[in-house]
């Protein structure tokens, strides 16, 4: 039997490489094989959701337990999914069984305050720019709809209109449980550690959840949005 590499392994071998890779050419590669995963969103969302329309939503996150692992996430929705770092949103037409829009790409949350800060950017990136601000102002649901001629709701607005076919459908509104009082007698308190400092396991592991990169300036987050 083939033994297999757990995710410790895996975690100690991905700090252990300090190469500096080129973000462009990282972009690129993560988005490679974008067509074969958006296709099989596809397949699998065609029959379930009823308009002729939808939203790809493709979402660039790190692993809960490999550190510098980066995993993109596929999902589609009937309505303009809420706008969020590190996204991206294409509009699915049944009929023509094909994407015809990209709708948006956002970057990273630091690199959309950047851009949305700033005056003058390089013509590539000025879309993602203007994408930033209308984030920030809050009016994004305002500017996507104007930039490509479309009238798709939002997910609260597709709620709030098919409120009466949901309910019928089964879907109820309910209300949220109440917490149970919490019960300081019940803590006994025996070393304080700074909150500050990340949890160190037996194994090694950083428990506290943070990634850190070998180089700040070729995040993988950053690389996917070079690349797109």
């Amino acid at each position: 039997m083939k033994r297999r590499t757990t995710a410790g392994e895996q975690a100690n071998k991905a700090l252990a490489d300090t190469t500096k890779y080129n973000a462009l050419e990282v972009g690129h590669g993560m988005s490679e094989d974008l067509d074969k995963h958006f296709r099989e969103c596809i397949e699998k969302h065609r029959d379930i959701i009823d308009e002729d329309e939808f939203c790809l939503v493709m979402v660039v996150g790190t692993d809960p337990l490999i550190k510098n692992l980066i995993r993109r996430k596929f999902y589609a929705w009937p309505f303009l999914p809420k706008p969020r770092p590190n996204q991206t949103v294409l509009l699915y037409n049944k009929r023509l069984d094909r994407i015809t829009k990209r709708l948006w790409v956002l970057p990273c949350d630091m690199v959309m305050a950047e851009l949305a800060s700033i005056g003058y950017v390089d013509k590539r990136y000025q879309t993602m720019q203007a994408w930033s601000i209308a984030f920030f102002r809050g009016t994004f649901w305002e500017y996507i709809r104007h930039e490509h001629g479309i009238k798709m709701l939002s997910e609260q607005e597709y709620i709030s209109a098919h409120r009466e076919e949901l309910i019928k459908s089964g879907c109820k509104e309910g209300s949220s449980l109440t917490p149970d009082s919490f019960d300081f007698a019940k803590i006994l308190t025996y070393d304080l550690e700074n909150s500050s400092d990340p949890a160190v396991g037996q194994d090694g592991f950083d428990v506290s959840g943070k990634v850190q990169y070998a180089d700040r300036d070729v995040s993988a987050h950053q690389s996917h949005q070079l690349a797109v």
